[in-house]
């Protein structure tokens, strides 16, 4: 797999890693056809597990690598990771506050962003999708900085961030069409709007490689702002979801588990 890789332009590395981790939140939300319901403790347990992935690739995959490029810059160390983290953030904050969108199992009243008329449907749609910028703009940046030829960022650690991101965008699938359908939506829209939720996962992608490409001066600035990003949908969304119908125990070994699948892939194969 990295053979394959190595002879493509960042951009287009970018492209088909996100392009396949889209393709995995569409396997999730085509369990659709198979299953009407599907047990809330499973679906918390893989909601945790999505959350370990996060954080743990926030660390392993960006913000250590970030940490590392800013050595020996004249300043200190730890300003460009924490300047990117902290930017990270206040992106998705901002992006939380416009954008109108509503939490898997809340009423309308709890919806976010800009007051609207859409539909619940459109709202939940519109929650996941939120998330799934940062997951693409990390798997971007991290094949942006494999490039860069620096030996704290490499193409096999890329293609793990690459491999956890797609492991995470399963449930993640599972629950946006899963709920559709219960609230009445036909089986093929219900995998429709799944599958749709990740289609800024390549955008966010071709941007993040995009950008890194432009200067090695912004790499540990990129690489901490979508680890900032990423923790901050950890924390406001999917950490809160996977606990919301009391199965914490549940939830919190999936982050675990989740956690230590993404250490064991970005220090076995990065």
């Amino acid at each position: 797999m990295v053979e394959y890789f190595q002879n493509l332009h960042p951009i287009y590395q970018a492209f088909i890693a996100t392009s396949c981790t889209w393709g995995v939140t569409a396997i999730g939300a085509a369990l659709v056809f198979l299953f009407r319901n599907v047990n809330m403790k499973v679906l918390d347990g893989m909601l945790g597990f999505a959350a370990g992935v996060m954080i743990a690739a926030s660390y392993w995959s960006l913000l250590a690598p970030a940490i590392e490029m800013s050595e020996g810059r004249g300043i200190p160390v730890w300003l460009p990771p924490l300047t990117g983290f902290l930017l990270g953030g206040i992106f998705l904050r901002g992006i939380d506050r416009i954008l109108p969108h509503l939490h898997s199992g809340f009423t309308m009243d709890k919806a976010e962003g800009i007051k609207t008329s859409w539909h619940r449907s459109t709202l939940l749609v519109l929650a996941i999708t939120l998330h799934n910028i940062p997951e693409g703009l990390a798997v971007g940046v991290a094949f942006g900085a494999a490039a860069s030829g620096l030996p704290f960022a490499t193409l096999a650690g890329a293609i793990a961030l690459a491999i956890g991101i797609g492991l995470q965008n399963f449930p993640e699938g599972m629950a946006v069409s899963m709920p559709l359908r219960r609230e009445g939506m036909s089986k093929l829209k219900s995998f429709w709007y799944g599958q749709l939720s990740a289609t800024v996962e390549p955008v966010a992608g071709v941007i993040g490689a995009a950008v890194v490409l432009t200067s090695q001066v912004l790499l540990p600035y990129a690489l901490a702002f979508a680890a900032g990003a990423m923790i901050f949908v950890v924390v406001e969304e999917l950490i809160p979801e996977a606990q919301h119908h009391g199965n914490t125990d549940i939830a919190t070994m999936g982050a675990m588990l989740g956690f230590a699948v993404m250490m064991v892939l970005d220090v076995g194969l990065g």
